[in-house]
C-alpha cells in the first residue's frame, strides 16, 4: 500500500538528516496518514480511504466530502475517490 493521501495526493517527502558536523544524509518524510470512514450526505453512504491529517482538515473546512470531491482535480484524487466522483455527478445529474 503506498504512503499517498487518497484525497490531497499528499505524498513521501525526502531530505537530509543533517548533523552538527554538517554531514548529511537521506531521509524520508512520511505523511501522518489515518484509515477514516467519511460519510457522503448525497449518496447517504459512508466510505473508507486513508487520508493524511492534513486533508482531513481540508475537508472538514469545505463542508464535507462531498463538496471536497466535487472541487477537486481528478488527478490528485485516488481510483476509489474517483469512483464516489462519479456516483455524485449521476445522482446531481437525475
Amino acid at each position: 500500500m503506498s504512503r499517498i493521501c487518497e484525497l490531497t495526493g499528499k505524498g513521501r517527502q525526502v531530505g537530509h538528516n543533517v548533523s552538527h558536523a554538517n554531514n548529511k544524509t537521506k531521509r524520508v518524510f512520511l505523511p501522518n496518514l489515518q484509515n477514516v470512514t467519511l460519510m457522503s450526505e448525497a449518496l447517504d453512504r459512508s466510505f473508507k480511504f486513508r487520508v493524511s491529517t492534513h486533508g482531513l482538515r481540508s475537508v472538514e473546512h469545505v463542508g464535507g466530502l462531498d463538496n471536497w470531491l466535487l472541487k477537486t482535480a481528478d488527478d490528485k484524487l485516488s481510483i476509489t475517490a474517483l469512483k464516489v466522483k462519479r456516483e455524485l455527478f449521476k445522482k446531481q445529474a437525475a
